[in-house]
């Protein structure tokens, strides 16, 4: 194989495709200073892409329809069947508007933890932020707490109170376009707590005292 060179759509080294969601891309391999046919072999990631005959030999040709969000990032790789060693990879670059989901309505109880989880997806990354009731949320230390990945966006609120209660909206914006997503957050009256020992005790007693009562009277009940 020495000599022997491919391209993907006229590139001889790694390369990056930029692309958006929808329309399709074709990928075009090609065999260069080959004097014999030559198999060519296409991987997506790891695992091997299956090509029809006719599609094998010093060029080879795959499609990607439609291309979505799972496909970002993704490489494909063209390789010479006799020498893998010799290959040309492309990674895809799919580029989207934010995309948000999540649980829309909370309850929770005052006093209690809770927290709202903005699950975002974006290429390029979009900038984030909070609104409560459509205005800017004001972040108060030790009440709230802000946590971001590149696929989720996190508001905390400790110990709940009323005035929690309302709409909080997750805004990502980039350059691509905006997405929004709105989280109810209900805020319910704190349920009263039952002291354990004194219910546990309370039956004990009750207990004890239908069994002495039972005690006490069983001759009558046998003779009855």
């Amino acid at each position: 194989s020495a000599g022997l060179e491919l391209s993907v759509n006229n590139h001889a080294a790694d390369f990056t495709l930029s692309t958006e969601l929808g329309p399709p891309i074709s990928l075009s391999c090609l065999v260069h200073n080959s004097s014999q046919a030559e198999e060519l072999l296409w991987y997506r990631g790891n695992g091997k892409v299956g090509l029809k005959e006719g599609n094998k030999v010093n060029i080879s040709n795959i499609c990607i329809s439609p291309v979505n969000e799972s496909d970002n990032g993704v490489t494909f790789t063209c390789r010479l069947a006799r020498d893998k060693s010799v290959q040309v990879s492309v990674i895809l670059d799919v580029q989207f508007p934010p995309q948000l989901s999540g649980e829309e309505t909370l309850h929770v109880e005052e006093e209690k933890d809770v927290t709202l989880t903005c699950n975002s997806k974006s290429n390029p990354q979009a900038q984030s932020t909070w609104l409560k009731d459509n205005q800017s949320l004001t972040l108060q230390q030790s009440h709230h707490e802000v946590y971001q990945t590149s696929e989720i966006f996190r508001l905390s609120i400790k110990k709940v109170q009323k005035s929690d209660n309302g709409t909080y909206t997750c805004v990502m914006e980039s350059p691509l376009g905006r997405g929004t997503r709105d989280f109810y957050l209900i805020v319910e009256d704190k349920k009263p707590v039952f002291p354990t020992e004194a219910v546990i005790a309370a039956a004990v007693v009750v207990s004890l005292t239908i069994l002495f009562g039972i005690v006490a009277r069983k001759d009558k009940i046998f003779k009855v």
